[in-house]
């Protein structure tokens, strides 16, 4: 299905509700397995997840208008390639934040970098499925 184009307003809370899960899930789970308090995870937490709200925002318009331009539907191939697009871009400007909160190496910075990126394709890839299904139900409704 193509999708029709969301308002600002709706880009914004697709962004929050995706951060909100993912930082519900990650704050926990990253104090307990890097032994670092819950406040330095939840700071860290915060930085990434604005700068991912942005990069959200911004890549999800850009890459829903080569959507509408070329014509894709939402397969599975697409929706990968959304995925595989955005997270690498996120790891390309997260990389030298983490390495200078966390008071670790660039190489440190992105072995952990890429342990949340393997968290974050299949949740990016379940989070896009299902808030395009809730969103396709109340447009009907």
């Amino acid at each position: 299905m193509i999708q029709p184009a969301k308002s600002t307003r709706e880009r914004l809370l697709h962004a929050v509700l995706y951060e909100s899960g993912a930082m519900l899930i990650l704050v926990p789970l990253g104090s307990w397995l890097l032994g670092h308090g819950p406040a330095q995870m939840g700071v860290l937490a915060i930085m990434l997840s604005t700068i991912a709200m942005c990069w959200n925002m911004l890549f999800g318009a850009l890459f829903e208008q080569l959507e509408r331009r070329l014509g894709w539907q939402r397969t599975v191939r697409v929706r990968t390639l959304h995925a595989v697009l955005f997270e690498g871009g996120l790891v390309f400007i997260c990389v030298p934040l983490v390495a200078w909160w966390m008071g670790i190496s660039y190489w440190q910075a992105l072995l952990l970098d890429i342990g949340i990126l393997l968290f974050f394709l299949p949740y990016t890839y379940v989070f896009n499925w299902v808030y395009d299904q809730a969103r396709a139900q109340l447009k009907t409704a």
